[in-house]
C-alpha cells in the first residue's frame, strides 16, 4: 500500500485524538470528550498533521506493524477494522464518496469535543464517555 492509499484509509473521526484515561486496576481503557491541543474541535481535523510529534510528543503515528500494539484504537477505526480481516462500514468515504461521510453518519467527533487546554487534568475522569461503534454514544 503506497503512503498516500495508507492516509486514504482513515475516516477523519477524531476518536483516536481525543484523551483516554486507562483504569490502572483493570487496563480498561476509557475514551473522554476532551480533544488532543492539535484537533480542530469543529471539524475533528489536526491542525499541524505534518509537525503533530514536534507538538505532542506522544502521538502515534500509525503502521500496519504498530496496529497490534495500539488495544485503544476506536473500534469503529478503519485502520483496525482492516487489521482485524473486517470491512469498512457503508460511511467511510472510500465506499460512500463523501469526504463529510463520517460526520453526516453521526460517527466523527465533530462538535462534540472540549479542547485539551480548557479542562483541568484532574477533571478528565468527569469527562469519561462512549463514542458510537465503541461502546455507544
Amino acid at each position: 500500500m503506497t503512503p498516500a492509499e495508507w492516509e486514504a484509509l482513515c475516516d477523519r473521526c477524531g476518536k483516536c485524538c481525543v484523551l483516554k484515561l486507562e483504569d490502572s486496576d483493570t487496563g480498561e481503557i476509557h475514551y473522554t470528550d476532551v480533544a488532543c491541543r492539535l484537533l480542530d474541535c469543529g471539524n475533528a481535523s489536526c491542525t499541524n498533521y505534518p509537525d503533530r510529534k514536534k507538538h505532542v510528543s506522544d502521538c502515534i503515528t500509525l503502521s500496519p506493524d504498530n496496529l497490534d500494539s495500539l488495544p485503544w484504537m476506536p473500534e469503529s477505526c478503519a485502520y483496525r477494522l482492516l487489521h482485524e480481516g473486517k470491512g469498512l462500514p457503508t460511511w467511510h468515504p472510500l465506499l460512500s464518496g463523501d469526504a463529510d461521510s463520517t460526520r453526516k453518519a453521526g460517527k466523527s467527533v465533530a462538535g462534540r469535543v472540549f479542547p485539551e487546554d480548557s479542562v483541568p487534568v484532574g477533571d478528565l475522569i468527569d469527562h469519561i464517555t462512549t463514542w458510537d461503534g465503541d461502546g455507544g454514544r
